[in-house]
C-alpha cells in the first residue's frame, strides 16, 4: 500500500510539475507577444510628438501664420488637422485647410481643458506649445483612445508589487486547486492499476476493478494476469511431470543397473577370460560406472532446479574442502595422466565461508572430471583459492585442448544445459557444469569460464565470504 501511494505522489506531482512548467512557459510567451506587439504598435508617431513638433514648425510672417512644407505633408500622412489658439482672446488665430467644419472657432478655459485631455467632436486631440498660443491636433475619430480621467492613487501604485505577488500566489493555488478536483478521479483510478502492475511480476493473482477513466487499462491487466497464471500452472505441471520422469526413470534404470555392474564385476574376476574378452567386460563396467554417475547427476541436477535437494550451509575452511577433493583425485589416478598441482599462494591456509561442504566438494570434483573427460591424452589440473576483501575465488584449470572464444561464450551463456541443442536431443555439454552453476548459485556466488592462461580451460568459482 506505501508502494502505491508513493507511486500515485509521484505520479501526481509528475502532471503537477509538467501543469505548472507548461503555466510558466504559457506566461511567460504571453508577455514576450504583448511586449513584441506593445514594440510594434509604438513604434509609429507618438501624437504627442506631432503635436509638439507642430508647435515648433508653426511661424509668424507679416501678421499671419504659416507651417512648414515638412510638417504640412507630415500632418497629411496622419490625417490630422491642426488648430493654432490665441493665448489672450483665445480664438483660433490660425488652421489647417482641411480643418472640419464642426471644429469651433473660439475656445474658452475649460474647452481647452477639455480637449487637452480628451476629445474634441470626437477627434482625439494633442497640444503644444507654440509661441503665441496653444497648437491643438487633431487625429482621425478612430485612431488613439484616450483616457480621461488619469489619477492614480499613491498607495495603489506603491502597493504593485505585493499585489502581483499575492495575485500570482492566488492563481497558482487556483491551478492546484482545479487540477486536483479534476483529476481526482483519475489518480483514484491510478492506484489500483499501480498496484496491480507491480503484482504482475510477482507471479500473484491479480483483479483489477474495471470502472473509471482506465476500465480498458484494467480489464486488460486482468486479462493478462489470468494468462500468466494460466501459463504459471502448465509450467508448473510440465516441470512437475519432468521431475517425476525423471525420479521414476533413474530408479527403473538404477536396479539393472546395479545388477549388469555386479555380474560384470565378477566376470571381470574370472580367471578363465581371455584377455580380449577381460577387456571388453573392463569397457562394459567403466561404460556402466559412467551411465551411474550420468543417473545420479541427472537426479541432482533435477532436484537443484525443483529446490528439492537440501542444503545445509555451515561455516567451512574451502581451502581443506578443495585439498580433500585433490588428494582424492590424485589417489585414484594410478597412472599419473591428470596430476594435480595446488598453486595458491602458500600464505592461504583458511578462507571460512557458510556451505554445504558435500555440495561444494561435488562441484570442484565435476570440475577436475570434466577436465579429465576432455582431455583423453592425459592433462595437469591446477587448483587454487584467492581471497579478496569480500568473496573467495576457486579455480580449476588445465592445459589441455581448451576451448575457443565461441564455445566459452556459449558455455557461459547457456541458460540449461539439460535442454537439447538439436532434433537428437543430445545434450549440449553435460550435466557437470549445470550442476556446478546450481550449486555456486545456492551459495549465492557464481560460475566463470574463460580460457586459462595455462593453455587449456579455466572455471572460476566466485563465493561471498562470511561477514
Amino acid at each position: 500500500m506505501k508502494s502505491e501511494l508513493k507511486s500515485i505522489s509521484k505520479l501526481s506531482m509528475r502532471f503537477l510539475g509538467l501543469l505548472m512548467m507548461s503555466t510558466v512557459i504559457l506566461a511567460v510567451l504571453n508577455l514576450l507577444f504583448i511586449s513584441i506587439f506593445a514594440i510594434k504598435e509604438g513604434a509609429g508617431i507618438s501624437p504627442w510628438q506631432v503635436a509638439k513638433d507642430s508647435a515648433e514648425a508653426i511661424q509668424q510672417e507679416n501678421g499671419s501664420y504659416t507651417l512648414s512644407e515638412e510638417m504640412k505633408v507630415k500632418l497629411k500622412e496622419e490625417q490630422a488637422w491642426a488648430v493654432l489658439i490665441d493665448d489672450t482672446s483665445g480664438k483660433v488665430i490660425w488652421n489647417s485647410d482641411d480643418l472640419p467644419e464642426n471644429i469651433p472657432k473660439e475656445y474658452t478655459l475649460s474647452d481647452i481643458a477639455s480637449l487637452t485631455r480628451g476629445y474634441m467632436d470626437g477627434y482625439p486631440t494633442f497640444t503644444g506649445e507654440a509661441e503665441d498660443g496653444l497648437i491643438v491636433v487633431g487625429f482621425p475619430k478612430d485612431s488613439y483612445w484616450k483616457y480621461m480621467q488619469p489619477g492614480w492613487d499613491y498607495q495603489f501604485i506603491k502597493n504593485i508589487p505585493i499585489t502581483l505577488l499575492i495575485l500570482v500566489i492566488c492563481n497558482i493555488a487556483l491551478i492546484f486547486i482545479i487540477y486536483m478536483a479534476t483529476n481526482y478521479k483519475f489518480l483514484k483510478s491510478v492506484g489500483p492499476i499501480v498496484e496491480g502492475i507491480q503484482y504482475l511480476p510477482k507471479k500473484e493473482m491479480v483483479n483489477v476493478k474495471e470502472k473509471g477513466a482506465l476500465s480498458e487499462l484494467a480489464a486488460n491487466i486482468n486479462q493478462t494476469s489470468a494468462i500468466l497464471q494460466s501459463q504459471q500452472r502448465m509450467l508448473k505441471r510440465k516441470e512437475e511431470a519432468r521431475s517425476n520422469w525423471i525420479a521414476g526413470v533413474s530408479h527403473d534404470i538404477r536396479t539393472p543397473l546395479s545388477m549388469v555392474m555386479g555380474y560384470v564385476g565378477q566376470l571381470e574376476e574370472e580367471d578363465k577370460l581371455d584377455q580380449e574378452s577381460r577387456q571388453k567386460i573392463t569397457v562394459i563396467r567403466k561404460q556402466s560406472e559412467k551411465m551411474k554417475q550420468l543417473i545420479d547427476d541427472l537426479n541432482l541436477a533435477s532436484k537443484l532446479e525443483y529446490n528439492m535437494q537440501p542444503i545445509h550451509l555451515k561455516d567451512e575452511n574451502l581451502v581443506a574442502a578443495v585439498r580433500e577433493v585433490a588428494v582424492e583425485f590424485m589417489n585414484i589416478d594410478l597412472e599419473g595422466k591428470y596430476p594435480v598441482e595446488w598453486t595458491a599462494d602458500e600464505q592461504v591456509s583458511v578462507c571460512v565461508i557458510p556451505a554445504d561442504k558435500s555440495l561444494l566438494k561435488r562441484a570442484i570434483s565435476n570440475l577436475i572430471q570434466n577436465c579429465m573427460n576432455h582431455n583423453e591424452d592425459g592433462c595437469t589440473i591446477y587448483l587454487s583459492i584467492d581471497i579478496g576483501e569480500s568473496k573467495c575465488v576457486i579455480s580449476v584449470e588445465d592445459n589441455g585442448i581448451g576451448a575457443t572464444k565461441e564455445q566459452i561464450q556459449h558455455l557461459n551463456n547457456t541458460p540449461h544445459y539439460m535442454l537439447g541443442s538439436n532434433s537428437s536431443g543430445e545434450l549440449r555439454h553435460g550435466l557437470g557444469l549445470l550442476i556446478v552453476k546450481q550449486i555456486i548459485s545456492s551459495h549465492g556466488g557464481e560460475v566463470v569460464i574463460e580460457q586459462s592462461h595455462y593453455g587449456g580451460l579455466a572455471v572460476r568459482m566466485v563465493l561471498p565470504i562470511a561477514e
